[in-house]
């Protein structure tokens, strides 16, 4: 966290990654205290607005919404004064907290405060309005460093609160991006992986695993580069049933681009392409990318004509019919098909998971009344027993077109 919290006698906000106040090292609000919901969202909605503070109406709709209450304003002083009694209390020194000026409710000016979201933004907007390259990327690492988890993350059924942790998690993103341009620029690799890797602890499925491969490329570690592209699919998959992203493929691209092995013997060579393991039953299970690959080729072999390539899609269905995209049985359901899948399809087809709950399989050299048979094969293997849930299918004709058909089409 960058908050050091260094300073005597200055009070120390958290709202980025949750909320916590502290005073000298000790806790006065938030974290474990957080049981008093209306002490708490009176000093977050204050202290987060101490600048231009917040009007009477305003306050009393953000901490007591649509109930009915016989005296509103009543209920509002009786907020404020508990949450005075209660900070002397927790050790602030004497003040008067929350001062009213002209129906408009503020937070002291007599107590220091650093709050870590105006401090990013503070850093965002000097970043922005600088002209020069170095003390730029200075800045927006610096406000990028500050940005330690979304606004106040335990208030998202506030309105207040989760558009401000929009705005600022947009802000966040140009933070990166600017910063990640501008190391570009200086070609500083090393810097630009430890920015991606924060950024994707920060904000995880937010796809910033792209600038870390992109700096493990261009620095030529292509062994760790392809564990990041492995680990993070497998990530997106398990967490979101995502495919890797465009900018994630292309940075694939690169790596196969990039890669240049010691000298060799073509026998050596082709030890190496094998696949290990003699006589692996059922078809060949492969990442996307990879199953992408392999489609493309099987398409321009089809130039030469003398096969029939057929593309399917597996997709698990409810007992409504309905396409499962989450829950807790999706998981073993996807796992399930993906094991029918395999064993179902020849050693010369190819397969991918697509998604939570979707398989792909390209059968080679087959006719569509044995799509058929293997879709049969694969429902026997899948259902179990009494179960509801099933196996959809689309089959499509894997087909090359003449460039010639090509243009009369267009």
């Amino acid at each position: 966290m960058r908050m050091t919290e260094k300073e005597p006698n200055v009070l120390y906000v958290r709202m980025l990654g949750g909320f916590s106040v502290r005073w000298n090292g000790k806790l006065i609000a938030g974290g474990s205290k957080a049981g008093d919901s209306q002490l708490t969202c009176l000093l977050q909605i204050l202290m987060h607005n101490r600048e231009t503070g917040v009007t009477r109406d305003r306050l009393e709709e953000l901490l007591f919404g649509d109930r009915e209450m016989s005296n509103v304003h009543h209920a509002l002083q009786s907020v404020i004064y508990n949450t005075k009694k209660k900070l002397e209390k927790a050790g602030l020194p004497p003040d008067n907290y929350i001062i009213q000026r002209k129906g408009v409710f503020f937070w002291t000016d007599g107590i220091p405060l650093q709050e870590d979201a105006t401090e990013f933004e503070r850093f965002f907007h000097q970043a922005e309005g600088t002209g020069d390259p170095e003390e730029q990327l200075a800045l927006y690492q610096e406000a990028v460093h500050w940005y330690t988890g979304e606004f106040l993350p335990s208030q998202t059924a506030a309105v207040w609160a989760a558009q401000e942790a929009r705005r600022l998690k947009q802000m966040f993103c140009l933070c990166v991006e600017r910063a990640a341009e501008l190391l570009r620029e200086r070609q500083d690799f090393f810097q630009l992986e430890d920015l991606g890797i924060y950024a994707a602890s920060i904000d995880p499925l937010s796809d910033w695993e792209t600038l870390t491969m992109e700096a493990l490329v261009s620095l030529g570690r292509y062994d760790e580069a392809r564990k990041l592209y492995d680990d993070t699919a497998e990530f997106y998959f398990s967490e979101q049933g995502l495919r890797p992203s465009k900018k994630m493929m292309q940075q694939l691209d690169r790596l196969g681009d990039g890669i240049l092995h010691q000298h060799a013997v073509l026998d050596e060579i082709q030890a190496d392409l094998t696949e290990k393991g003699e006589n692996t039953p059922g078809g060949y299970l492969c990442s996307y990318p990879i199953f992408a690959g392999i489609y493309r080729m099987v398409e321009r072999m089809m130039e030469r004509g003398g096969q029939s390539v057929y593309l399917m899609l597996c997709t698990v269905i409810d007992g409504k019919g309905n396409p499962m995209r989450e829950g807790p049985m999706l998981d073993e359901m996807s796992r399930r098909m993906g094991d029918a899948v395999r064993s179902s399809i020849r050693r010369g087809d190819a397969m991918c998971q697509y998604g939570k709950g979707q398989f792909l399989a390209l059968l080679v050299n087959t006719t569509r009344e044995n799509c058929g048979v293997v879709q049969k094969r694969i429902s026997d293997r899948f259902i179990v027993g009494r179960q509801r849930s099933r196996i959809e299918y689309y089959v499509k004709s894997v087909f090359w077109v003449p460039p010639f058909e090509q243009d009369e089409a267009e």
